[in-house]
């Protein structure tokens, strides 16, 4: 019997003053504001615990970023059940390092550099574009080799969480679905939102987007 298909739920932290008024924040610990703890608990019940989207009997593995305000998501997320499950902090899954635009505005970048576009000159002083697509594509490489374990060989179980960032998911949702980075700039990742990435019919050859956005605060 084929098992059920697997999934990574890959989600973004919870609102930080910096999300909501537009700094880049990249290796700066910003943490969230009282309405980003409060975006993430409101849906914690939802969203996870036995018999939910997310179960944590059926996470084979959840990676959080190193940046408090992943790692406080993380924990509201999981705070009303009787055991936080096992979680390793990962610098692989950390945001976009923005350089010397670390903490800059879009328009204070512009003045500086007015032809610039993140997804194709990447940031001075942090990472290019390419060494973003070649951190990504090795996170991604790790959750389907997990995939390919539980899907296969019947190892672990079926579920890969990942709390991140608003670049890194963008990027990862692109990569996931086999198009070139720079198709990051065309989806909207909210703060708290959660995204499903999974495959069509049954196939591991065939990732694909499930969702997008899911328990939102959307504007």
């Amino acid at each position: 019997m084929t098992p059920p298909t697997p999934r990574l739920f890959l989600i973004r932290h919870g609102e930080t003053e910096w999300s909501l008024n537009g700094r880049h924040t990249g290796t700066s610990d910003i943490p969230l504001t009282v309405r980003g703890e409060e975006q993430i608990k409101s849906k914690a019940h939802i969203l996870v615990g036995e018999g939910k989207p997310i179960d944590p009997q059926n996470l084979c593995v959840a990676l959080v970023s190193p940046r408090q305000r992943a790692h406080k998501t993380f924990h509201l997320l999981f705070e009303h059940l009787p055991k936080v499950p096992d979680h390793i902090i990962d610098e692989s899954v950390r945001e976009w390092d923005y350089g010397k635009y670390e903490g800059l505005f879009k328009h204070e970048i512009l003045a500086i550099d007015p032809k610039w576009d993140i997804w194709r000159d990447g940031c001075p002083g942090g990472e290019s574009a390419q060494e973003m697509r070649d951190r990504v594509d090795c996170v991604i490489a790790k959750v389907r080799e997990y995939h390919r374990q539980y899907f296969e060989e019947g190892k672990g179980t079926r579920d890969v969480l990942i709390i991140a960032h608003g670049h890194f998911n963008r990027v990862l949702i692109a990569r996931w679905i086999r198009f070139e980075l720079a198709l990051g700039t065309r989806f909207n990742v909210e703060p708290g939102g959660v995204s499903v990435l999974s495959y069509n019919h049954n196939s591991l050859d065939e990732p694909a987007l499930n969702a997008l956005n899911l328990y939102a605060d959307l504007k």
